[in-house]
């Protein structure tokens, strides 16, 4: 686990209200098959056999329920208002890291071996690594008032995945000066001309953002609702 390269530390931020999913608890507290999401995603990283320590970024006052949800071992803390300000918290607690992983609570099914290979990659000598997957719809740019102004070309799009992968020193240096929210890692490490290296993600990764997102997730899952299916 991480023997390369130092310890391997997995970030989860969950402090986001994800009132997207029209469910009455933040996102990464709605059930899915019998385990909150939050906690499927926290034990595909454990179960992945590649991450040492496993921090949580949660609201304050859902520090105690998230506590009581998740593994003993798994830190917990107080994340902030934007992304960004959880990330930064989950590297304060992420103290002897080498390795870090920032990974999407929304992102509950995926499949421990996608963790294993990001993880793998690094170990490699890679300085970032990133899962992503071919875009099969066309893609438009337009502008503001929803005018096309381009179509790139979709042989050179991916869609991102989590975990996002980096080594430690460089995620901390690439949050020293961010300006407003980020929601990808990936993005503030190219700002700094770091390469980022990309490995083919996993379609059971996709991310629990919509109740049609929802209703996929507890399709693939073999269950008609929240309970989980016998």
């Amino acid at each position: 686990m991480g023997e390369n390269r130092g310890p391997v530390v997995a970030l989860v931020p969950a402090a986001g209200r994800g009132v997207r999913l029209g469910e009455s608890v933040p996102k990464a507290f709605v059930e899915l098959g019998g385990r909150s999401m939050l906690r499927r995603a926290v034990d595909g990283l454990l179960e992945s056999g590649v991450v040492d320590t496993v921090v949580v970024i949660v609201p304050e006052a859902l520090v105690d329920e998230a506590r009581a949800d998740l593994p003993g071992g798994v830190v917990v803390v107080v994340g902030g208002e934007e992304r960004t300000d959880s990330v930064r918290a989950g590297l304060a607690a992420a103290t002897g890291a080498e390795l870090v992983l920032v990974h999407d609570a929304a992102r509950a099914l995926t499949p421990p071996s996608l963790i294993a290979r990001v993880v793998a990659e690094l170990q490699a000598g890679r300085k970032a690594v990133i899962p992503v997957l071919p875009v099969s719809d066309t893609i438009k740019t337009v502008d503001v008032l929803g005018a096309v102004t381009g179509t790139p070309p979709r042989s050179e799009l991916r869609a991102v995945q989590t975990p996002q992968g980096f080594e430690a020193s460089l995620l901390r240096r690439a949050y020293l000066d961010v300006d407003g929210d980020a929601t990808d890692d990936a993005g503030l490490v190219e700002r700094l001309g770091e390469r980022v290296r990309t490995i083919v993600g996993e379609p059971e990764a996709f991310k629990i953002t919509t109740p049609w997102d929802l209703a996929l997730a507890r399709i693939l899952l073999g269950q008609a609702g929240p309970a989980e299916s016998e």
